[in-house]
């Protein structure tokens, strides 16, 4: 056989064993732009989800949003406890938010009267799941985004995705010191369902010139609950 011929025969089988060599090899890798909005896109499309919020680097002092938990339902309630620092000391306040209107059970107090969520250092809660103003956004607004490790997470594999998000952005979830300052992010995504386990933020939340960490875990995707607005004295 001489060399042009072999040459040739290679290239043919070359040609005809690509496909299979790529189907072993699986699909690409999911970009991290990729993985963001399939994760946005699963969230958009969840009824409801429980959340759970900590955080790092809070003053002492002041009226701070330190952490909380609750449910959120989609188009716009909420229903959970606030953990909130004042008056030199920590409280939980039992909040509930529907349709744009925010109950909240204040210390000493025997009903719920209506507040402005700001006061605690956080957007309405009800609209965590709104696509527009919620945690949604976040996603959709992440710039730079890259890949980071993945990991097994209670029997999950989730993937990591790091990136910045305009503090505007953030601030219309969680209060900012300095919203023209940029947060950065650390976000968890499970790789097979999309549903996002896990935002890290860190930014000017406590104070202008210091970096603070806000964590949310989101979890119970599509969970059967019912919110209703308490009566109020």
């Amino acid at each position: 056989m001489s060399h042009r011929r072999a040459r040739t025969t290679v290239l043919a089988l070359a040609l005809l064993l690509a496909p299979a060599l790529t189907a072993c090899g699986g699909e690409p890798e999911e970009s991290a732009a990729d993985l963001l909005e399939r994760a946005r896109t699963t969230l958009d499309d969840a009824s409801s989800a429980h959340f759970v919020l900590d955080s790092e680097g809070a003053p002492p002092t002041g009226t701070t949003l330190v952490g909380g938990e609750g449910d959120i339902v989609r188009p716009a309630s909420f229903a959970g406890t606030l953990n909130v620092t004042a008056l030199g000391g920590a409280i939980d306040v039992e909040v509930v938010s529907v349709d744009g209107t925010v109950y909240a059970q204040l210390p000493f107090a025997s009903t719920f009267s209506v507040v402005d969520p700001a006061q605690f250092g956080l957007g309405d809660p009800g609209a965590l799941l709104d696509p527009e103003s919620g945690i949604s956004q976040l996603l959709t607004g992440a710039q730079d985004a890259e890949l980071g490790d993945e990991r097994r997470v209670d029997g999950e594999v989730v993937r990591e995705v790091t990136a910045s998000i305009p503090g505007d952005l953030v601030e219309q979830v969680l209060s900012s010191k300095d919203p023209a300052q940029a947060v950065q992010a650390r976000m968890s995504i499970a790789t097979e369902s999309g549903q996002l386990r896990e935002v890290a933020l860190t930014g000017p939340f406590f104070v202008a010139d210091e970096d603070g960490t806000y964590t949310v875990a989101l979890s119970d995707f599509g969970a059967d609950v019912e919110i209703t607005a308490p009566p109020t004295g």
